[in-house]
């Protein structure tokens, strides 16, 4: 299943390439995307999985770049 979000408050391209690769590794994600110029994220993941990476997703997010947020 592949998903787009709006992403807010996303300030610099670095931490969007740095959000891209964690999000990449997590388990169950088979790509991501993190487009600091667009401010938007797609995730093509596994469907039974989905909830489960999404919340993943939010940790990862929340951690490199702390006033960003996922518009679900």
């Amino acid at each position: 299943m592949k998903r787009k979000f709006k992403l807010e408050d996303l300030d610099c391209a670095n931490c969007a390439a740095k959000m891209e690769e964690a999000i990449k590794k997590i388990d169950g994600v088979n790509d991501a995307n993190v487009s600091f110029l667009a401010q938007k994220m797609t995730i093509d993941g596994q469907d039974e999985k989905f909830d489960e990476i999404m919340k993943e997703v939010i940790k990862v997010c929340a951690k490199v770049e702390p006033d960003c947020r996922i518009l679900l």
